[in-house]
């Protein structure tokens, strides 16, 4: 059930109505009703994977509940380890398997064969989203930045609400949970900023970015065909196709939680404006950038004594190349990761003064 499939359309229409007939001040009815809606719209897609989504609601629940209770920090840490083990694990199994035996295979020069049938299946809808942000709530419980909350329903519904779960914004519990916790109240205000969001995201996806779509796939399937000043300016349609179709269904994702009465992150804030790379990946799937910053980044560097250039350095580099392998699981998503680590790592080169230095000097 795609955001811009009139499937969609009729489900959150029926969806908005029965949420806000619960009524405001039966708050765990509504989050029971966003729970089952959330799994509807899943099982939609695949049912096969519904049970993978609910499994991993459990163990991260029930890891937070073990961390938040236990009073040795070896015993934490064991808890902590088996949540990113379990989340890392799933990621490998249904994301990345296939990717390292057909390296492996190609490596040691092993015919190829597709006995690993387990593995060719789709990839479950959404996986990388909501691996992160469970696997966050759990080292944020670890690092004891939030409590671990007691209910089950609202915790599933954290980790399954349907307008973030299939391409983010990959949400904090800090700030996600407490929504459930709280009573919401339908403002007519909200209604009408988060329909319009909507408009503007469908907008930007169907009449933008599968416009351009069809101009990049004629150039890009057959570029011997054209000059290449036209292949050039098929790869600059090609960027703002990704970033409309990828910021189209994120302004869908925010304008639905409206409705219902979330506020969710903004993950995009015109990143082509930027002056620098550095900057363009602050405006750039802005969650998914402060997750890699705060979960692997920061640790990584915190982890040597001596935090000079060259540590924060090699941090960037596996930050980016983690990054770009997180967007799939091929080589060039990993070169690609690499080539912006590089990029990061010379614009933090002390090539030129800062311009106080350069004011005192003259």
């Amino acid at each position: 059930m795609l955001f811009n499939s009139f499937d969609f359309g009729f489900f959150l229409v029926l969806a908005f109505l029965m949420y806000w007939g619960i009524g405001a001040k039966r708050r765990k009815s509504q989050n029971l009703f966003l729970l089952l809606a959330s799994y509807f719209f899943y099982a939609c897609w695949d049912w096969r994977f519904l049970g993978l989504l609910i499994a991993s609601s459990l163990v991260d629940y029930w890891v937070g509940i073990q961390i938040g209770k236990s009073n040795h920090s070896l015993r934490k840490k064991g808890w902590l380890s088996f949540s990113i083990l379990w989340n890392l694990g799933v990621l490998f199994t249904f994301k990345y398997f296939g990717f390292f035996v057909e390296n492996f295979e190609a490596l040691f020069g092993i015919p190829h064969t597709t006995e690993y049938n387990f593995w060719n299946v789709a990839i479950p809808l959404g996986l990388s989203f909501y691996t992160f942000q469970t696997m966050g709530y759990s080292i944020d419980v670890y690092r004891k930045h939030i409590t671990p909350t007691k209910s089950l329903l609202e915790f599933s519904c954290f980790v399954s609400f349907f307008p973030q779960l299939v391409a983010g914004p990959i949400e904090r519990a800090k700030k996600l949970l407490p929504q459930f916790e709280r009573e919401r109240h339908f403002q007519l205000q909200d209604a009408k900023e988060g329909l319009r969001q909507i408009l503007w995201g469908l907008f930007k996806k169907i009449i933008v970015a599968e416009k351009l779509g069809m101009a990049v796939q004629m150039a890009f399937n057959q570029p011997e065909q054209y000059h290449s000043i036209t292949l050039i300016y098929a790869i600059i349609l090609f960027c703002f196709q990704v970033y409309c179709d990828f910021s189209g269904y994120t302004d869908i994702a925010l304008g639905t939680a409206k409705l219902f009465g979330f506020k969710l992150s903004r993950n995009f804030n015109l990143p082509y404006l930027s002056k620098s790379l550095s900057e363009l990946w602050q405006r750039w799937h802005i969650t998914l950038t402060r997750w890699f910053t705060d979960y692997v980044y920061i640790p990584f560097v915190k982890s040597f004594k001596h935090r000079n250039a060259f540590i924060r350095a090699i941090g960037l580099l596996i930050t980016m190349t983690l990054v770009g392998f997180w967007h799939g699981a091929k080589w060039t998503f990993v070169i690609f990761g690499l080539l912006n680590g590089l990029i990061l790592v010379v614009e933090r080169l002390p090539l030129f003064p800062k311009k106080e230095t350069l004011q005192n000097k003259l």
